[in-house]
């Protein structure tokens, strides 16, 4: 009885080794850019929304939108509610 089925976990275990590294890296300057071409268009998208339109999750968003912020592109104006995003190139 040396039966040799994997696990459900073993082939999630080697997908995340292979998109770890580079591929992050790349689908999150895919995301940047995709989230700084919205803005430019909208400075009034909300997280939420960019979020639907980019397809990733609201956590991402938010996580690419402080990196963003650290390079001084985008620029919020306002506040949270009521405020809007200056896109900067």
């Amino acid at each position: 009885m040396g039966s040799t089925r994997k696990t459900a976990q073993e082939p999630t275990q080697e997908i995340e080794r292979k998109l770890s590294g580079n591929a992050s890296v790349k689908m999150s300057g895919k995301t940047s850019e995709k989230t700084l071409s919205l803005l430019k268009s909208n400075g009034n998208f909300t997280i939420p929304q960019l979020s639907d339109q980019i397809g990733v999750t609201t956590r991402s968003i938010e996580r690419n939108l402080r990196e963003l912020q650290k390079a001084g592109r985008p620029k919020r104006i306002g506040p949270a509610k009521g405020g809007f995003w200056e896109a900067i190139e």
